[in-house]
């Protein structure tokens, strides 16, 4: 069984797409929960973007023990330069240089010939060489490139010291049949093609990218390179759980497998939907709330008679535990804690405490608490990513007045050390009164509202309302975020996390 190595550009494809920004703690976060799925290479970003992307590459090179960390740098010295010092701090780092070979790019985006496109790819995957051997060369929108051409550059960069050869569909418009050809011929006609690693990055433009990342491992390509819940550019990437489920449910077929520990999925979809202030469509596969669900009355008998008739995999094999057992307002410490570490937590003592402490408030206002509750708490309360600024602003109290015929008002009253601040204000709606209201006390620098989201955890009217809260000023984006059975009570506090976590960052910033 060959094994097809997999490459994660969540935090750089997949986080360079509009609304899916993320702050150096996520960043750090979701790279936990990468390491924990056991993806082979982590991209951890485009090092000469900004300092704040070079901060995030390095933190994460630094951290992550279990996988290659790679930045990107187009081929110039000054890129290679950037993604060095950044990655050099990781345990195996990679380079991953990249250059446009089709037709269109060369001419209008490079303005560059054929033969200069050769050169500068020769000398600046030598030029990389000399800080690692781990070297990635990318022949961008490969799949509208001259064929001929595309073993050309392939060739040229093995020559000059590349270890992986990515043949991306960098706009999405190749199908199956012909990435499978693309792999094929251009590893079966370079000298050296069978001693590097060919690999596929698909866009997901006319819905194909899985389907076209499958056949060019068909090709012969032993790297996919992927994003989680299939973030990226424009319609996303090929999706992690998508590629490495249909590689495990099909090795059959396929005669190949990853290292992927599939029972990482759920938590690891389930973080970056959560960061990112988004839900997984209910029909997404092998992460959506319908993905094992049956409403039809034969597929339901036919499950309970045996899952296989209309399950292909288990929920369990992706990380989703069917569980028995009910918590509630006299559940202790204990149960709270191993249910947790069953559903993939590993939490120090401080952490656990907070998610108990939340979990006791949620049972005066809820019954029954679900998984999806718990998940919940964890991650608001997980000290890396949600606890609270400790010197910040806190709510107190609020009260609100609204109706469809006046106008909204809410009194909101914030402790901010042994200080108590209370102020009124009208708006459109409550949500809007209460963050009138917390501008007037706290008046907050310029920032923009990029993000305002709310979604249900479970069922029920009594269901736990999640709110997501990203602003952003001085070139950084801040998140924040509330959960509460109250939907106005957690529009504040995510509204406060936000901007809390905005002035502790201009404290830092004069304090520099």
């Amino acid at each position: 069984m060959d094994q097809v190595k997999i490459f994660d550009t969540t935090l750089r494809d997949g986080e360079q797409s509009p609304g899916c920004s993320m702050n150096l703690q996520e960043k750090i976060e979701v790279a936990h929960c990468l390491e924990k799925l056991k993806v082979d290479i982590i991209e951890a970003g485009f090092a000469i973007v900004s300092p704040g992307d070079f901060e995030s590459v390095k933190t994460i090179a630094e951290n992550v023990k279990e996988c290659t960390v790679a930045s990107l740098a187009r081929c110039n010295p000054k890129d290679i330069d950037a993604a060095w010092e950044a990655v050099k701090g990781a345990a195996d780092p990679r380079i991953h240089v990249f250059i446009a070979t089709s037709p269109l790019h060369m001419e209008y985006k490079l303005r560059m010939t054929p033969e200069e496109v050769l050169e500068q790819a020769a000398k600046m995957v030598a030029y990389a060489k000399k800080y690692c051997s781990n070297i990635e060369f990318s022949a961008e929108d490969a799949t509208r490139s001259d064929l001929e051409f595309l073993k050309k550059i392939t060739q040229v960069a093995i020559d000059s010291g590349a270890t992986t050869i990515n043949l991306p569909d960098t706009v999405g418009y190749t199908t199956p049949v012909e990435m499978q050809r693309i792999i094929s011929e251009v590893r079966g006609n370079v000298r050296g093609g069978d001693k590097v690693t060919f690999s596929v990055h698909c866009h997901n433009d006319l819905g194909m990218a899985t389907a076209n990342s499958l056949a060019g491992v068909r090709g012969g390509a032993r790297q996919i390179e992927v994003a989680i819940n299939g973030l990226g550019e424009r319609a996303g990437n090929t999706s992690l759980e998508e590629v490495v489920m249909a590689l495990r449910t099909r090795q059959d077929s396929f005669k190949a497998d990853t290292r992927i520990d599939t029972t990482q999925i759920h938590r690891a979809s389930s973080t970056v939907y959560n960061i990112i202030g988004q839900t997984a469509p209910l029909n997404k596969p092998i992460v959506g709330r319908n993905a094992f669900a049956h409403e039809a009355g034969i597929h339901q008998h036919g499950v309970m008679a045996k899952k296989e008739t209309y399950e292909i995999m288990t929920p369990e094999s992706v990380g989703i535990h069917v569980n028995n057992l009910v918590l509630g307002k006299h559940s202790g410490r204990h149960a709270v804690g191993k249910r947790l570490e069953e559903l993939g937590y590993v939490l120090s003592k401080e952490e656990l405490d907070r998610c108990f402490e939340e979990f006791k408030v949620v049972c005066d206002k809820k019954k029954n608490i679900t998984d999806a509750d718990l998940e919940a708490i964890a991650n608001h309360q997980t000290k890396d990513l949600y606890t609270d600024i400790e010197d910040g602003y806190k709510l107190d109290w609020f009260q609100a007045s609204t109706s469809n015929f006046t106008t909204a008002t809410c009194t909101v009253c914030l402790k901010h050390g042994d200080e108590k601040f209370e102020h009124v204000a009208l708006g459109d709606g409550p949500i809007d009164a209460a963050y009138k209201a917390i501008d007037e006390i706290i008046n907050p620098s310029e920032h923009s509202f990029d993000i305002f989201n709310i979604h249900s955890i479970s069922e029920g009217k009594d269901t736990l309302g999640d709110v997501t809260v990203k602003i952003s000023a001085h070139g950084r984006t801040f998140t924040g975020r509330g959960l509460s059975t109250d939907i106005l009570e957690a529009s504040i506090n995510a509204y406060l996390k936000g901007i809390n976590r905005m002035l502790a960052y201009e404290k830092k910033l004069g304090g520099n």
